[in-house]
């Protein structure tokens, strides 16, 4: 039965536009944002999850920052032991000079005045956004940003790596006045710390070895100290690379979730503009139908 009233055609034909034309629309916002997820309406579940992660990544790029800086303090600290042991080294060589007949011990005392000066020096500049690991209080514990933790339960927290320092693990506890620690304290051989002995004329070779003795103490321990380091160093960079590697598994993990594939999109663009340009013309045809009713009445 054909109606002046109801064009059911023309009706069917216009729902399949509209469906088509938001499938269209849907297909274009995906091509040009490159989201298959772009809002919660899209998918909440994904959506929610997608938003979650990448404020976590975020975090995590606050903790590579954080890991940079770390890795600064402790490669400060690096080279203060570093650049020590190469002038206590020079100051062993100087006593064993000392040792010669006829050598001038006030002359190789004046040259090792300023070598104990340099090592205060170094200690004491060894510093890093305000922190000094190598002049420091013993038993002070210095911490780095190492993670950002995400339990099961939903919960965060920050992770640090901790390193408390002993007095062995100082080159000084006050570098200022150049006590304490591995180069401010008295030696056992000696009875004097590597920058307050002094040496003259009446000196004898037998205080100039108890002095070696303390040096070579003074040098063992700055070596190990300097192997700390170094290891904290390593693990630092290790924890930088997992939180690196970790960033962008998320981000792949999150571009899994949301991103279009626009291979796909491209296809089902084509075919939807193919589509509407048929709906188009089957709305045409319906409403035509209408028309051709005017024909019955024709004398």
């Amino acid at each position: 039965m054909t109606s002046i009233l109801t064009n059911n055609s023309a009706m069917s034909a216009l729902q399949t536009l509209r469906n088509v034309n938001q499938n269209l629309s849907d297909t274009q916002n995906h091509v040009s944002s490159g989201l298959r997820v772009g809002k919660a309406a899209d998918n909440a579940a994904y959506w929610s999850i997608a938003t979650t992660m990448k404020s976590d990544n975020k975090a995590l790029g606050a903790v590579s920052d954080a890991l940079g800086m770390g890795a600064a303090k402790v490669d400060t600290a690096y080279t203060a032991v570093e650049s020590s042991i190469d002038v206590v080294s020079e100051i062993k060589s100087k006593l064993v000079a000392a040792t010669e007949d006829g050598v001038d011990k006030s002359k190789v005392q004046d040259e090792i005045t300023q070598l104990q000066a340099q090592l205060k020096s170094i200690a004491s500049s060894a510093s890093f956004n305000g922190e000094n690991w190598v002049a420091n209080t013993a038993g002070e514990t210095m911490s780095v940003v190492s993670s950002f933790v995400r339990s099961s339960s939903g919960g965060v927290s920050v992770t640090t790596t901790e390193y408390t320092a002993a007095e062995t693990d100082l080159l000084y506890t006050d570098a200022t006045a150049g006590t304490g620690g591995i180069l401010g304290t008295t030696g056992a051989s000696s009875g004097f710390s590597i920058t307050s002995f002094t040496i003259g004329a009446s000196t004898t070779k037998g205080d100039i070895d108890n002095l070696l003795t303390d040096v070579e103490t003074a040098l063992k321990d700055m070596t190990s100290l300097g192997s700390k380091f170094g290891s904290i160093s390593s693990r630092i960079d290790m924890q930088s690379n997992f939180v690196s590697s970790l960033s962008d598994a998320i981000d792949s993990g999150v571009g899994r979730l949301v991103d279009a594939d626009m291979e796909e999109e491209s296809s089902k663009l084509t075919a939807l503009q193919t589509q509407q340009q048929l709906a188009i013309q089957s709305l045409s045809i319906a409403n035509s139908s209408s028309q051709n009713i005017l024909s019955l009445f024709r004398g």
